[in-house]
């Protein structure tokens, strides 16, 4: 990234670093809302420290690849304003489908269910990486690439949107104007998102935007009486541990990989969603609301 950048990046993120963390901590603690513990703020420290590290040694791969393919960039001339528009609104649907991905494969599920491994949620939640994205989260910006746009702006652009996504992660706001959520991820939207309660789960992927969620059916509001419980649906043996945190569910698939099924079936737990059993005895998040909906229906 160009100088410039990089002081846009710094002048957006320094506020959430020196000012809105230390603020949203003293208010939980002087108003007694227990939105942070010790052990899982240091738990999200560590997670995004090994996440930051993997992604300073693959920069250089995910900077290559993307400068390949835009040698073959469509001959597209791009008003500078439009520039701007098209990255931001292209690479905020890329995040989307990403996201998505994400939730609905289990391979991808392994990667991203440290993020969501919490049962708190503040500004630190946003820190929660998951670790292992750097190895692929480039490939989803190859369009960007031969749409003509620059690699190092699309790197810039998506560094913009994900100091956004880390803002919506609190309990302290509420609500946001009406127009707004039509539009944008607000806090209430991505509480949503993070919460183990079956109506919620695998609702509202958006990073900065909330239309995409609106657009393809994965949009959800907060219910007035469903508060969201935040974690996973079968909360871990230990969720402290620096180890097991990152590789929980890896290891769960490991287990299934070594069992005697047939090689179809171990294939359909790697790429079926999570959640998915040959035998039925554990339930999608799909089959998990319908289930849900339809016991509400019957009262």
């Amino acid at each position: 990234m160009d100088e410039f950048q990089k002081q846009i990046i710094f002048w957006f993120s320094a506020p959430i670093y020196a000012l809105l963390i230390p603020l949203e901590l003293l208010l939980s603690h002087f108003h007694h809302w227990k939105f942070y513990t010790w052990k899982e703020t240091a738990i999200n420290i560590y997670l995004n420290l090994v996440n930051a590290g993997i992604d300073l040694v693959l920069r250089g791969v995910a900077l290559f690849v993307l400068l390949f393919f835009s040698q073959y960039a469509l001959p597209v001339s791009w008003n500078p304003i439009a520039y701007w528009v098209v990255l931001f609104l292209a690479e905020d649907f890329l995040f989307w489908l990403e996201h998505y991905v994400d939730h609905n494969v289990r391979l991808f599920w392994a990667v991203h269910v440290t993020h969501h491994s919490s049962e708190e949620y503040n500004l630190t939640t946003g820190f929660r990486s998951s670790v292992f994205m750097p190895f692929y989260r480039y490939l989803y910006f190859i369009p960007l690439a031969l749409l003509g746009f620059r690699p190092i702006d699309i790197l810039f652009m998506y560094a913009i949107t994900q100091i956004y996504g880390i803002l919506v992660h609190t309990q302290y706001i509420k609500s946001m104007p009406r127009w707004f959520e039509l539009v944008f991820v607000s806090p209430s939207h991505h509480r949503v998102h993070h919460a183990s309660n079956i109506p919620y789960l695998d609702k509202n992927m958006g990073m900065a935007l909330i239309i995409w969620d609106r657009m393809f059916g994965t949009f959800a509001e907060e219910l007035p009486g469903e508060k969201p419980v935040y974690g996973l649906t079968k909360p871990l043996d230990n969720p402290h541990h620096p180890v097991k945190i990152i590789f929980h569910e890896w290891a769960s698939i490991g287990a299934v990989l070594k069992s005697k099924l047939p090689f179809s079936t171990k294939m359909r737990y790697l790429f079926n969603p999570p959640g998915w059993s040959h035998d039925g005895s554990t339930k999608t998040a799909r089959e998990l609301r319908k289930n849900w909906f339809e016991q509400r229906k019957e009262k």
